[in-house]
């Protein structure tokens, strides 16, 4: 679905992302994880064309680095990013239905948003509430939503259970399972390390703007997670 070839960002003189380089198969989830501004954000970021990038991104053969995040969510990426983004002035159903705006049609509209209310109950309870009066966790599964509504074949996620109380958490890790099961391929970015592990097919870990080990849940120990962090080898 995704391959990721030598992507670099810098911020000015900070080198943000050094050649980074990994793929996303179809159907998969995979997992980006790592401490605090080791470039994960960043990837998404630049592979959803917000930022510039240099390197290769392809999206089922086709080159799309320096394309337009518009042309990309066109051509089937959604991004659900860190702390939601959701449009707190309009209401719960309006905010879904400008998911749905990015469709090259808006044929079974109505299906896709009876699709989305049912696989999030509360949010048929709070369609006509603006979505700014919904809870933290109210407001991540809109953001899911909205996203959906867009008919993605590649989902990134940036931080999705950051903040949440932990039976949202629950609910999140669970949400994603399904998904994966109806054929969606996710591309997570997770501070929840080992939530992350063990719901990925396979992980990448970041530091200082590298892509420093990668395995499944079972070539990642928690040992070597501990040194992979910290830049200290333990004992």
């Amino acid at each position: 679905m995704l391959i990721v070839r030598d992507l670099s960002v810098r911020y000015g003189r900070t080198v943000a992302l050094r050649g980074v380089t990994f793929s996303v198969p179809e159907g998969s989830i995979i997992a980006l994880i790592g401490p605090n501004g080791a470039g994960k954000s960043t990837a998404l970021l630049a592979i959803m064309g917000v930022v510039e990038a240099t390197g290769e991104v392809e999206l089922r053969g086709e080159s799309i680095l320096g394309q337009s995040t518009q042309s990309l969510v066109r051509r089937g990426m959604a991004l659900v990013p860190e702390g939601r983004r959701i449009f707190g002035s309009l209401t719960v159903m309006e905010n879904l239905v400008v998911g749905a705006s990015v469709r090259k049609q808006e044929d079974d509209l109505e299906a896709d948003l009876e699709r989305e209310l049912d696989r999030f109950p509360i949010l048929r309870e709070r369609a006509r509430s603006p979505a700014g009066l919904l809870s933290g966790g109210e407001q991540q599964q809109l953001a899911f939503a909205r996203a959906l509504m867009g008919r993605p074949k590649l989902l990134l996620l940036d931080e999705p259970s950051l903040g949440l109380a932990p039976a949202v958490v629950d609910l999140v890790f669970d949400l994603l399972e399904r998904l994966r099961q109806e054929g969606l391929t996710i591309l997570l970015v997770e501070q929840n390390a080992n939530r992350a592990i063990q719901l990925a097919d396979y992980t990448h870990v970041l530091r200082t703007g590298e892509i420093v080990a990668s395995g499944t849940d079972r070539e990642l120990s928690i040992d070597r997670m501990a040194s992979l962090y910290t830049g200290i080898h333990q004992p």
